[in-house]
């Protein structure tokens, strides 16, 4: 089995795949208007519109409405990104966590937490291939 993708229920689908693509660098492919997928080399983000929620099951999620998931991306400079990425609501600035990676925190424009990460330590580095 291999995870393949994290998908984002959105309300406003335009806005967040331009904010997704901003961060990233990587650019959406569109299926339909409802849905667009933003791939890198570990996993894809997958962004469907409110409008699919009832192709799966009616109210089975709900936009804007996550507390509890964390969507991490591996980055080259983790304060770059943060420059970058200034303007976006920051929940931590970069800071080395103890086990090896410099992450930033911050949230998207439907509130969904995001950690840009680099390690930063050789066991961190090791890990990650980096």
């Amino acid at each position: 089995m291999n995870l393949t993708s994290l998908r984002v229920i959105t309300a406003d689908i335009n806005r967040l795949v331009a904010f997704y693509e901003r961060a990233t660098g990587a650019t959406a492919t569109w299926s339909t208007p409802d849905f667009a997928e933003i791939a890198t080399a570990g996993a894809t983000l997958a962004i469907g519109s409110e409008r699919t929620v009832p192709l799966f099951s009616p109210g089975s999620a709900h936009a804007a409405d996550n507390r509890s998931v964390i969507i991490e991306f591996l980055v080259a400079d983790v304060d770059a990104t943060h420059e970058k990425l200034a303007d976006a609501t920051i929940v931590a600035p970069p800071t080395t966590m103890p086990w090896g990676n410099r992450s930033l925190l911050l949230r998207d424009p439907d509130g969904n937490l995001v950690n840009f990460f680099t390690p930063v330590t050789p066991a961190a580095k090791s890990k990650f291939g980096v």
